[in-house]
């Protein structure tokens, strides 16, 4: 037996601990910690010849020795080495000295400004908008654009129009999608909630139906190959629907409200649906929405106001604690309102059509670099980025850079028309910011930039950067609305 790993330890029997014993009031009493005690084990075949084995002090119990040892080979907690991962009470204590926190930030917010949460306002400034009516009327048009595309297919199924043509109507029909509110919003004004609203209608319908022409198109790019296969399969008998079966008024308003950017012409079903669950999401999004209201208009508001003279002065000290001031409560409402849509909403919506896919989001607050961030917080956009640009460039031959810099550049896009068209002004604040987000992104995939120190970059992004943009915009927006 080889002392190198060949012994095994096990408890000793009461006549080898007897042994031992006496052994020890002879004379190994007098041992120190670093020397070694030889023992006589037998073997496990059941030889009777003894052998000796050099066994170190970890090896012998602790109640053997006579100084009555109480050290051993042990890790700090703290230490990697430790394996320990419970720091559940570390984390409480940590949630307290963040409720202290935002305790004394609301104490002081309350007896600088007093209550300033007051819903009739909220309905004053929708109803008292001028351009409230031209506004909804353009937000009932957006049925009108889907059910254009729709037609257009149909006709071309029919055989009324040509491919070209065909593409060209349906080139027009997706630019008037994004034209049309920018037009309404030059020649009525209406104020930045109702624009905003208007314009994220507008986008989400023009991804969409993004989604259903081009769906349309490889449909009908391989129809005679699918026509061939379900002639041999039959195919029929089961409840799928293949194109043209798919053009149909009830399917598109189907995906229309469906919580999805892609268009599919079979999508997962749930059985039935689960009325505790249902009403659970209401609860949580009725209560959500009034609480993101009221901390928008209690605390972000006054929190930005008050960042406008360091700026006017550019007063970087004070400018820099203004916004670290106004991160709080803008990440803490960012938090909000992403549990909102993305788990209460949507959740909401895929509960009353049955929709099967419920992934609208997955653990981002875990990225550890910046392209994980993009590709886990907002699902159903990351889906229809690489289903509908990514992927299509790469199948033409672009590289996977230039297939990322277009998705970069694309969203940078929308981000914003989301922004500057509602406040109507071009400053490119937001278009800039998510560009930036291409070498921080290169920065964060290398390897040693991975792991805590990319998730901690991640954040900082996160908590910082959109303060930043904010303070920007709304200095902007004062110097054009009061000079």
């Amino acid at each position: 037996m080889s002392v190198s790993g060949d012994f095994k330890r096990k408890r000793p029997s009461r006549s080898e601990l007897r042994k031992l014993r006496r052994s020890n009031s002879v004379g190994s009493a007098s041992m120190s910690y670093t020397q070694t005690l030889t023992i006589t084990a037998e073997s496990d075949s059941g030889n009777s010849s003894g052998m000796d084995v050099e066994t170190k002090r970890e090896d012998v119990p602790s109640f053997v020795l006579p100084d009555k040892p109480v050290h051993a080979n042990r890790e700090s907690l703290f230490s990697s080495r430790s394996g320990f991962v419970n720091y559940r009470g570390l984390l409480n204590n940590c949630l307290l000295l963040l409720v202290l926190s935002n305790s004394k930030n609301v104490l002081s917010n309350l007896l600088k400004y007093g209550i300033l949460v007051d819903p009739v306002s909220w309905a004053n400034v929708i109803y008292n908008d001028p351009s409230m009516w031209p506004s909804f009327f353009t937000l009932s048009l957006w049925f009108t654009f889907a059910f254009l595309a729709l037609e257009c297919e149909k006709a071309f199924v029919k055989k009324w129009i040509t491919a070209r043509v065909l593409l060209i109507l349906q080139g027009i029909n997706l630019a008037c999608i994004l034209f049309l509110p920018c037009t309404v919003m030059a020649l009525t004004r209406p104020t930045p909630l109702i624009a905003g609203i208007m314009c994220m209608s507008y986008t989400v319908l023009w991804l969409k139906m993004v989604s259903y022409v081009q769906v349309s198109y490889w449909c009908r790019q391989k129809r005679h190959k699918v026509k061939k296969m379900i002639d041999d399969n039959n195919f029929k008998k089961r409840d799928l629907v293949w194109y043209p079966d798919n053009l149909s008024y009830s399917d598109l308003v189907y995906f229309l409200f469906a919580p999805t950017l892609c268009y599919e012409l079979n999508f997962p079903r749930t059985p039935s649906i689960n009325k505790i669950f249902l009403f659970r999401r209401f609860v949580e999004a009725t209560f959500l929405f009034f609480v993101l209201i009221s901390l928008f208009q209690q605390w972000l508001v006054p929190a930005a106001l008050s960042s406008m003279q360091p700026f006017k002065e550019m007063d970087f000290g004070r400018l820099l604690e203004r916004i670290i001031t106004l991160a709080l409560p803008n990440h803490l409402l960012w938090i909000l309102m992403f549990y909102m849509v993305f788990h209460s909403c949507l959740n909401l919506l895929a509960e009353l059509l049955r929709f099967g896919d419920r992934e609208f989001y997955s653990d981002w607050w875990n990225a550890q670099t910046v392209s994980q961030f993009w590709s886990t917080w907002n699902k159903p956009v990351h889906r229809w980025c690489l289903r509908h640009i990514y992927h299509p460039l790469i199948a033409m031959g672009h590289s996977r850079l230039t297939a990322q810099v277009t998705v970069f550049c694309l969203s940078a896009f929308f981000h914003e028309y989301l922004v500057s068209i509602p406040l109507r002004m071009i400053r490119v604040w937001a278009f800039s910011a998510m560009l930036f987000q291409i070498p921080l992104a290169y920065l964060t995939s290398f390897r040693s930039m991975r792991g805590q120190i990319g998730n901690v970059i991640v954040w900082v992004s996160i908590v910082l950067g959109q303060p930043l943009a904010i303070v920007m915009y709304m200095h902007d927006y004062y110097i054009m609305q009061y000079g």
